[in-house]
C-alpha cells in the first residue's frame, strides 16, 4: 500500500467532483494525489487507429488539465497522473487496494462503453480492500453547504473497528463533529407489550445508546479533541442513515467482506445510502465473514 489518495477520472461531472474532493483530502493527509484514467477497449470490433488516437489524446488532456487545475488550487500538492488499460472495475479496484483511499464519482465510470450508471463504482466499492469514497456532482454549488459534520452508521452487534478508526481519524483531520448512529427495531418477541407499555422501547433504546457509548469510549480517549455524539434510533437502518445523511458533510458506512472470491458484495444498507445520500459516502471494508454466514445486519 502506498500513502496516497487515488481518484478515478473519466471526464464526467461526477469524476471531476471526486477529484476536487480527493485533492482536499490529500492535502489534509499530507500525501500525494494520484489521478487514474482507465482506457477500456471492446473486444470486437477493433477500434480504428484514428479513433484510438483521439481517445488517447482526450485522456491525456483530461489528466493534464485536472492536474494543472489541482496544482493551482493546492500549491505544493504532489499530483501524479496515470493511464491504465483494461477492465475499468478491475483496474480501479487494484488502484484502490494500493492506496490509503480511493475516490470515485457516485454515478460510476466507463460511460463510453455504455455501462449502467454506477456499475463500475459499485463494483469497486464491493471488492476493494481499502476505504472508497463516492462523491456526487454539484455538491460544490450548493447555496447552503451542509453543516452536519461526519455521520457514521455503526452496528454494535458486530465488530467494526476499521470503521471506527476511519471515522475518528477523518474527524480529527477535518475538525468536523462526529456523530454515530445505531438503528434498531423492537424484537418481534415483545409483541403487543410495546403497545401496552411504550416505556419498554424507551428503556431498550436507552440501553443500546449506553452500549454504543461504551463501544466508543476507547476511541474517545485516543482522540480527545474530536467532538463525538452517539445515539440509537428506532427504525430501518437504511432509512435512518439516509435521513441522517441529509445535512452531513461525509457519510460513513461499513461493508462486510466475504471469504470466498465470488465477486463484489454490497449489503442493502450501504447500497441504499450510496444511492440516496446527498453527501459523499465513505464505504469501509470490515472483517471477512464466511460465505453463507451473512444476515440482515452483517450484510451492511
Amino acid at each position: 500500500m502506498t500513502a496516497q489518495v487515488t481518484v478515478g477520472l473519466d471526464g464526467s461531472p461526477e469524476s471531476l467532483a471526486a477529484a476536487t474532493w480527493a485533492a482536499r483530502e490529500a492535502v489534509l493527509r499530507e500525501v500525494p494525489l494520484r489521478l487514474v484514467r482507465v482506457e477500456e477497449w471492446p473486444n470486437t470490433p477493433e477500434v480504428p487507429i484514428p479513433y484510438a488516437r483521439t481517445l488517447l489524446e482526450r485522456a491525456e488532456s483530461l489528466l493534464g488539465d485536472t492536474r494543472e487545475r489541482t496544482r493551482k488550487e493546492h500549491p505544493g500538492l504532489e499530483v501524479i497522473i496515470e493511464q491504465a488499460r483494461g477492465r475499468a472495475s478491475e483496474e480501479l479496484t487494484a488502484a484502490a487496494n494500493e492506496a490509503d483511499l480511493m475516490v470515485l464519482g457516485s454515478r460510476g465510470l466507463g460511460g463510453i462503453l455504455g455501462f449502467l450508471i454506477g456499475s463500475v463504482s459499485l463494483a469497486v466499492v464491493g471488492s476493494a480492500h481499502r476505504p472508497v469514497v463516492l462523491v456526487r456532482a454539484g455538491t460544490e454549488r450548493q447555496e447552503a453547504p451542509p453543516t452536519g459534520g461526519i455521520v457514521a452508521g455503526v452496528d454494535i452487534y458486530h465488530p467494526c473497528e476499521p470503521l471506527l478508526a476511519f471515522a475518528f481519524a477523518e474527524a480529527a483531520r477535518t475538525g468536523l463533529a462526529l456523530r454515530f448512529v445505531h438503528s434498531w427495531t423492537l424484537p418481534a418477541t415483545y409483541g403487543y407489550a410495546a403497545v401496552v407499555d411504550p416505556g419498554i422501547g424507551e428503556e431498550l433504546g436507552y440501553h443500546l445508546t449506553g452500549n454504543l457509548s461504551d463501544l466508543l469510549e476507547p476511541w474517545r480517549k485516543t482522540y480527545p479533541g474530536v467532538d463525538v455524539t452517539a445515539k440509537a434510533v428506532v427504525g430501518s437502518p437504511a432509512f435512518q442513515l439516509v435521513e441522517a445523511s441529509r445535512n452531513a458533510q461525509l457519510m460513513i458506512v461499513g461493508r462486510r467482506r466475504r471469504k470466498a472470491p465470488i465477486g463484489p458484495h454490497l449489503g442493502h444498507v450501504a447500497h441504499a445510502v450510496i444511492h440516496h445520500s446527498p453527501a459523499p459516502v465513505a464505504v469501509v471494508p470490515l472483517e471477512e465473514v464466511p460465505l453463507g454466514g451473512l444476515d440482515a445486519e452483517s450484510s451492511r
